[in-house]
């Protein structure tokens, strides 16, 4: 959680000091990925139980029972998907002569690289579509922003070499989401589906 403040307002100055330290894959999960993913995971249980989305002049909520299931759901994908990530970035390291012995390295960026989805993941505790979009595309942004500068700090080789690197790993997150969505699609066939309280 030390570098939480660094990597959204000094970026580069965190991705070196990400860089220079040596956690093994479960040590980042322990320290930052598995309780920053509680906060989107915590906010959303909240605000579809509790706030509620404003339709028109209803209020639509979910019933705590589901929600719970949903968010179950949500914070395991995100711990596998962060974890997914950070393995492709590893397993793509060699082909950008950036190689890696261990995935240390690929599952840090991947989790550092998320930190903006993870804080926007707060905007859950009110839930207002327009602002959850708008504040989702910056995060989106970010996010990106963070892979392009970080991928060649921490990988230690050239911008150029780094840029189409990251390029690699957009588009590895992109058919990321789209699988989340295909699971999504089946885990609510198999009974995981949001359940309104009205």
């Amino acid at each position: 959680m030390n570098h939480l403040f660094g990597i959204m307002f000094s970026p580069r100055a965190a991705w070196e000091s990400i860089r220079d330290q040596e956690d093994s894959v479960m040590k980042t999960y322990v320290k930052f990925i598995i309780p920053i993913s509680l906060l989107p995971a915590f906010a959303w249980y909240f605000g579809s139980v509790e706030v509620g989305w404003q339709v028109g002049d209803r209020v639509i909520r979910l019933t705590s029972d589901s929600a719970m299931q949903i968010m179950i759901l949500f914070y395991l994908a995100m711990l596998v998907g962060t974890g997914g990530l950070g393995f492709m970035v590893h397993w793509m390291s060699e082909t950008y002569e950036a190689n890696t012995s261990t995935p240390d390295k690929g599952v840090r960026i991947a989790a550092y690289t998320l930190t903006p989805m993870f804080i926007c993941g707060a905007i859950g505790f009110y839930p207002m579509l327009w602002l959850d979009m708008i504040l989702g595309c910056i995060a989106s942004a970010y996010a990106v922003y963070l892979l392009y500068i970080g991928v060649p700090i921490v990988m230690r080789i050239p911008e150029e070499r780094g840029f189409l690197f990251a390029s690699a790993m957009v588009a590895v997150g992109l058919v990321g989401c789209a699988a989340l969505l295909a699971a999504t699609v089946i885990l609510w066939e198999m009974g995981a589906m949001p359940v309104f309280t009205d």
